[in-house]
């Protein structure tokens, strides 16, 4: 049942990721190595996250049309339209930013209309667990702004605000990450199999989540054959955003598994907010400027290859996205909350580098 959808959306994502490869050769789609970050020698071509939308969503076309295995009670025809639109959205911004190097204002226009429309759809948090016991409740405030069909469209405050500041949190996450061979697509294919395996166990039950995403996994691991070191082409603004944009959706559908996929993504989102904390203490004028600040590449200044700095991250995600299922809600938050500690203890490390850094100059 699994299986199955999972080679094809593979196969189909290694081809159509070898198509998009000559035609962003072919129209000049490609990311020059102008920078002192950037580690590729050679001209790279981009959008190569337009590869996994289109396998992605092809694969999920006929699975909605000509099967039973998607729709259902926690995933409604609205829904996979406004998913659909949103990542049109993204690979449109992408393609913008990847051809004519937008400015960080306008790029974030497309993120942000992205979540809007995923908002509209009705995709939302309205509950997360309570690690100690019950539901925390988020819908309590909700206006119904029309009908149409039958169909409620409402404004819930609270809801809508948590899923734009997560929905933004996960493809920000995804596009810092974005700077080694096959990093994203990796770590993205772990955590769309481990959100995979959560929707199939008993106290969530979601086999149309689970399909949604193993067809994601296919959609990425097929890419990641194209990505991963050396590579030959690169995800493109529009692909980084979009894994991170379908892996929280996927958290969202799933009954709310933040913290889930916050130790699924821990790592990276760990990494993506102490790299803002350090720019806005350091730089705030130029906060989106990229840097090489990020764990991937300090882990390359600490003598590790791409491939082993890569495989390390692989690991650490893999090991993370295990333990959500085996741990209950206790010892997901004891495992947070480890991170956490971690993550203040890095930067105490990184605050000493710098005082270390300024004293020598």
């Amino acid at each position: 049942m699994y299986f199955i959808p999972f080679i094809v959306t593979f196969l189909l994502a290694v081809f159509l990721t070898g198509l998009v490869l000559r035609l962003a050769l072919r129209y000049k789609i490609v990311d020059e190595p102008t920078e002192p970050r950037k580690i590729h020698k050679k001209p790279m071509p981009l959008f190569g996250g337009f590869a996994i939308f289109l396998s992605f969503f092809g694969i999920l076309a006929y699975y909605i049309f000509f099967t039973d295995k998607i729709l259902g009670s926690e995933i409604v025809v609205k829904n996979l339209i406004g998913v659909f639109l949103g990542g049109a959205l993204l690979m449109v911004g992408g393609f913008l930013d990847d051809k004519y190097k937008l400015a960080p204002k306008y790029q974030i226009i497309w993120p942000i209309a992205a979540v809007i429309a995923v908002i509209v759809s009705g995709v939302g948090i309205d509950q997360v667990t309570n690690p100690f016991g019950g539901l925390l409740h988020l819908d309590s405030w909700q206006k119904i702004i029309f009908w149409w069909q039958g169909i409620p469209y409402k404004i819930t405050i609270l809801a809508d605000l948590f899923t734009f500041v997560w929905l933004m949190g996960m493809m920000y996450t995804t596009k810092f990450l974005d700077g080694l061979d096959g990093l994203v697509s990796g770590v993205s294919t772990i955590g769309a199999v481990i959100i995979f395996f959560v929707s199939l166990m008993a106290e969530v039950a979601q086999p149309g989540t689970a399909m949604l995403a193993i067809i994601f996994a296919g959609a990425c691991a097929g890419f990641l054959v194209w990505n991963f070191n050396p590579a030959k082409i690169f995800l493109g603004e529009g692909g980084s955003l979009f894994t991170g944009f379908i892996l929280g959706v996927l958290s969202i559908i799933a009954g709310g598994k933040i913290a889930t996929t916050l130790l699924i993504m821990g790592l990276p989102i760990l990494d993506a907010a102490i790299v803002i904390l350090r720019r806005l203490i350091s730089r705030p004028k130029s906060l989106v400027l990229a840097d090489q600040k990020h764990l991937h590449f300090r882990l390359l200044d600490a003598g590790m290859t791409q491939r082993q700095a890569v495989l390390s991250l692989y690991f650490v995600t893999m090991a993370f996205g295990t333990s959500t299922l085996i741990l209950k809600s206790e010892g997901k938050l004891f495992a947070l909350v480890t991170l956490a500690v971690l993550g203040v203890l890095w930067i105490v490390v990184l605050i000493k580098g710098r005082h270390n850094e300024q004293k020598i100059e």
